[in-house]
């Protein structure tokens, strides 16, 4: 390979847990896009991930002609423009469903995800709350699901891939705690979200080891309640 085709080369810098390099691999296979991976140790990160991501030192990192772009959301966006005509669009074509589209990112980010964290890494009243609170955001996106198969209608969008992971980390945090969260009964149409999700060919064989990752969790909540006790 001469140098020109190696700086043409596509390259993800990973790991294996992060539900943000997910979002990345799931966007790259919406585009048939070729990559190599290089997973990345986080207690002894490369010096190629320092050198190409030097304010935040995190993955995801995607190298497109030996230019780096850093932060999911960002990438997601870069892979949509710069494979535009190659797969399905990422984003939606009209300007206030891709404003839209952001917000519910937005909202992922500061309304939801905060306190489903809470209710697995706490315990007792303050669990309770936490749950309570997720509860009532997750009630918020049912409603605008509303039955569709995903929510970019029958084909996964921006915000499909976002929420993601939640198909399947949701799961593992109500048999770790114990405490069920999302029901078909309340969340009929996040619970026929999930199972869409993870049944995509886009997804289905592009997810992180379940039993690795539900091992890796449990340790953390450990971490979490333990710390607590202190």
């Amino acid at each position: 390979m001469n140098q020109k085709e190696e700086g043409e080369k596509v390259k993800l810098f990973g790991y294996w847990a992060s539900p943000y390099v997910s979002r990345v691999i799931w966007a790259l296979r919406i585009k048939g896009v070729e990559y190599d991976y290089v997973e990345e140790d986080l207690e002894n990160k490369s010096d190629q991930l320092l050198e190409y991501n030097p304010v935040h030192k995190k993955v995801p990192v995607l190298l497109y002609r030996g230019k780096p772009i850093a932060e999911s959301e960002v990438i997601l966006e870069f892979i949509d423009e710069a494979w535009k005509d190659f797969g399905d669009r990422i984003l939606p074509e009209d300007p206030y469903e891709r404003a839209m589209a952001r917000f519910w990112a937005r909202f992922l980010k500061d309304k939801l995800s905060p306190p489903i964290w809470k209710w697995f890494t706490t315990q007792g009243q303050e669990q309770e709350d936490a749950h309570q609170a997720a509860v009532e955001q997750l009630l918020v996106l049912e409603k605008e699901l509303d039955g569709k198969r995903f929510f970019a209608g029958e084909k996964i969008g921006f915000v499909d891939l976002s929420f993601g992971p939640l198909s399947y980390v949701i799961p593992m945090y109500q048999e770790i705690t114990g405490v069920k969260m999302i029901t078909e009964d309340k969340f009929p149409s996040l619970s026929a979200w999930m199972a869409n999700f993870l049944s995509s060919p886009v997804v289905k064989d592009h997810l992180p080891p379940l039993d690795k990752l539900r091992l890796r969790l449990q340790a953390i909540r450990e971490a979490f309640l333990n710390d607590k006790v202190k």
